[in-house]
């Protein structure tokens, strides 16, 4: 795919077969509406193509990765969203209630904090790791912590890679 080439319908249903065996094997479900969510995935893609990352395609990216990761699908939010609306703020991940038809998807408030309350965030963090003799390290997708010099290149938990862990303490 070029810089200016849309990944076409097989790079999409494969992409999206991968996708949903990564949920369901750690317990998500992906939406139900399959042409909706193939084109999340598409979009995706897309992000993937330009940028060199997957970030959400709901929501407006830097192009710069250190500033985008808690953007990069699975996002930072994706969980306290299925919590409290059942469904990420794109749609793309569902809840049981939602795949049932108990519950509706609904429009969803952005939660991710603005780019100044993200450097208060980091700088405090900052202040508490630096008492520590090993650095506590946080899946900032799933919350995994694990106390060494590194985090892991894998979460073991929802498999996000290693970038998405950030010093917690």
């Amino acid at each position: 795919m070029s810089d200016f080439d849309e990944p076409d319908s097989n790079e999409v249903d494969s992409y999206y077969e991968k996708v949903k065996a990564d949920a369901e094997s750690a317990g998500y479900n992906l939406n139900a509406d399959v042409e909706f969510t193939k084109e999340l995935l598409k979009s995706i893609l897309i992000n993937k193509n330009r940028y060199g990352y997957g970030a959400c395609p709901c929501r407006l990216a830097s192009g710069i990765k250190e500033e985008d990761l808690d953007l990069i699908c699975p996002c930072d939010y994706r969980d306290p969203d299925l919590v409290e609306y059942e469904a990420c703020y794109c749609g793309l991940y569902v809840s049981n209630k939602i795949i049932s038809g108990e519950k509706k998807l609904q429009s969803i408030p952005e939660r991710r904090p603005s780019p100044k309350e993200r450097e208060k965030i980091k700088e405090s963090t900052m202040e508490i790791s630096n008492k520590l003799s090993k650095p506590v390290w946080r899946c900032s997708v799933c919350g995994y912590l694990c106390a060494r010099d590194a985090p892991p290149e894998v979460c073991p938990i929802c498999k996000v890679s290693g970038d998405r862990f950030e010093r917690f303490m």
